[in-house]
């Protein structure tokens, strides 16, 4: 699909029928078809079997496992596993020391230099397997430096990891793990999340206030074994909930259904043992029962590698794929394919549009050079002096555009202060300045509501500095249509409605995560200072693809004017080129004919392989295309 898209656009530029605006619309096109991620969040406490149902989804193919599955704390950083085809397959790991410096995760995701980087052989299962245990390495250190990695605190015991055999702590290796790797699934876009559990997801705010709510779909795992526990449940309470009108899906997953499995028990007295279990699980979590799974998914697992499908049909595996599949990734399809659809149209509406001015062009300097069939040199002055009436004409009206310009120029840059860095850091000064002070912050639910109220009010401001560009260009383009007859189509102004969403979507998620436990948390600097820094981190990627909307607009806007300028303009010199030369030569005026009768079939043959282009475009399915057709991809 990226490359059909390419295609498109590298032909619409080879015909100059792709201005500026145009250009760019269909670059951030292609890569939000390379780039765009489906992100699959699997959350539990330890010991769930949440590695084992990554392993069954996604390795069966490996004969083996690949994420560490064995008993215990498995998985002891955040893991992300997904595709990117600029990379070669490696395993990229952030050193947990990373915590004693400023950057948010989100900032060090930039500086790809610090992270430890391993190449992985995906044809080698062995070797995947064992680079991939990395992320269940520790370390041991001194109680003092875990206190300032935010793994100690000598006020709530409860919380401390626990301590090897010389009195030191155990603390993870890694802050976060990269996977890319081949998968047809993770080459459709989809990104899985593997968290650790309790201890890490309260530790690291970023993980809970930014990746976790931006997910589009979380499963939370627990075990038949255990039912919702009470660590289970502060999981789901602080960090998992859905809130209303929240994006992205919940599940529940109740894992290890084999344990239930017993020879001397009737099969029906068993699924009714898991199906109460299945509804207590979704009445304490309050989801509908339809969202919460029952499954094992070691047996699922043992039944993909040996190809059992009677074991696979009983461990209840292909029933949280088909959720996953059906809610998840053909949502994203759809949603994909309209934001193709949409774009093809613009792509193929603005080349047409050029299309429609050429042919105008051409039609009225066809009608005017037959008119000087058997006309004396007399006739032919006086055309040449109305061309030069028309052009200085136009050029009046050009400067009217010009000072119209710099007006819209000055409101942009006053756009652009409103949604840059300086302004969002004004805006939530108080709440980071209540965030970074010691001690327990009674008031920081309403330091919250303030900033965020603020924050909503630019969004409002840089609104009506949009309604006002939107009245200048609509009265612009309206006399140039009029006065000169172009074809100029103002775009939909950029919806930001969504972003002040975005916005409470992200303030939901900061007062979900500041339950009573986490109000402890708070009261300490070191994680005070990461969640201001995972709040400002959130808000100026809000802000900056906010901007992005609005210059887009702003600039496809200009650039479809400054592209019918200039087809007028060239249009003049035309027309003076063909009376100059009627006036030097006889046989002009023939061959200047001649010359616009090919332009004209030149134009019908570039408008035929546009409309061919583009309906292919459409006939595609954007994920779909991502892989190859050899790839059988299935969830």
């Amino acid at each position: 699909m990226s490359l059909r898209l390419k295609v498109l656009a590298d032909w619409l530029q080879e015909n100059e029928l792709l201005n500026a605006g145009a250009e760019e619309r269909a670059q951030r096109l292609i890569e939000q078809v390379r780039a765009d991620k489906v992100m699959v969040a699997f959350v539990a406490e330890f010991s769930r079997g949440k590695s084992e149902l990554i392993n069954a989804v996604f390795f069966p193919g490996y004969g083996r496992r690949i994420m560490p599955a064995s008993a215990g704390r498995t998985t002891m950083c955040p893991t992300e596993l997904g595709y990117d085809p600029d990379l070669p397959a490696c395993l990229r790991l952030l050193p947990i020391e990373t915590r004693l410096h400023s950057p948010s995760l989100l900032e060090w995701r930039q500086r790809p230099e610090k992270w430890v980087h391993l190449d992985l052989a995906m044809n080698n299962p062995e070797q995947l397997a064992s680079a991939m245990k990395k992320v269940s390495e520790t370390l041991a250190v001194t109680k003092e430096e875990a206190g300032a990695l935010g793994f100690w605190h000598d006020d709530h015991p409860e919380d401390n990891p626990p301590l090897n055999a010389d009195g030191r702590v155990v603390v993870p290796r890694w802050r976060h793990a990269l996977v890319n790797m081949v998968h047809p699934l993770l080459k459709q876009g989809l990104v899985v999340l593997d968290t650790p559990g309790l201890n890490a997801i309260g530790t690291e705010p970023e993980l809970t206030v930014n990746l976790i709510p931006q997910a589009q779909a979380v499963v939370f795992m627990l075990g038949t074994d255990t039912g919702v526990t009470k660590s289970d449940l502060t999981i789901w309470r602080e960090h998992l909930a859905p809130v209303e009108e929240g994006p992205g899906v919940r599940l529940a997953v109740l894992n290890k259904i084999d344990t239930l499995w017993d020879d001397l028990s009737p099969p029906e007295e068993i699924d009714e043992q898991i199906e109460r279990q299945r509804l207590q699980a979704a009445q304490i979590l309050s989801l509908p029962p339809q969202r919460v799974l029952a499954l094992s998914a070691q047996k699922g697992l043992l039944a993909k590698v040996r190809g059992d499908t009677a074991l696979l049909a009983q461990s209840r595996l292909p029933s949280f794929e088909q959720v996953l599949g059906g809610d998840l990734l053909a949502a994203r399809q759809h949603l994909l394919e309209g934001a193709i659809q949409s774009g093809v149209n613009e792509l193929q509406s603005q080349a047409q549009r050029l299309l429609g001015v050429r042919r105008r062009e051409l039609f009225e300097q066809m009608q005017e050079l037959r008119s000087l069939h058997g006309k004396n040199q007399s006739v032919i002055r006086q055309m040449r002096a109305r061309v030069e009436h028309e052009i200085a004409e136009f050029d009046r009206g050009a400067s009217n555009v010009l000072a119209a310009r710099s007006v819209h120029t000055k409101l942009l840059r006053d756009v652009f202060r409103l949604l840059g860095n300086a302004s969002i850091k004004k805006e939530l000064a108080p709440l980071t300045a209540m965030l970074r002070q010691p001690g327990v912050k009674f008031g920081v639910r309403k330091a919250y509501a303030e900033g965020f109220g603020n924050l909503r009010g630019v969004i409002g401001h840089v609104r009506l500095i949009e309604t006002e560009i939107e009245s200048m260009l609509t009265r612009i383009f309206g006399e140039l249509n009029a006065e000169h007859g172009f074809e100029l189509e103002l775009p939909p102004v950029p919806d930001l409605v969504r972003f002040e969403d975005d916005l409470s979507v992200v303030e939901r998620s900061h007062l979900q995560y500041l339950g009573l436990g986490n109000m402890f948390r708070l009261s300490r600097p070191d994680f005070a200072e990461r969640l201001a820094r995972a709040l400002l981190a959130r808000v100026r990627s809000t802000f900056d693809a906010a901007l992005a909307e609005v210059e887009l607009w702003n600039r496809s806007s200009s650039a479809q004017l400054a592209t019918q300028l200039r087809e007028r303009r060239q249009a003049f010199d035309r027309r003076t080129e063909a009376i100059e030369r009627i006036q030097d030569a006889a046989g002009g005026l023939g061959d200047r004919l001649r010359e616009i009768e090919e332009r004209e079939i030149l134009l019908n043959t570039l408008d035929s392989h546009l409309d061919r282009l583009t309906r292919e475009l459409r006939q595609t399915h954007p994920l779909r295309a991502r892989g190859s057709s050899s790839e059988a991809v299935t969830v």
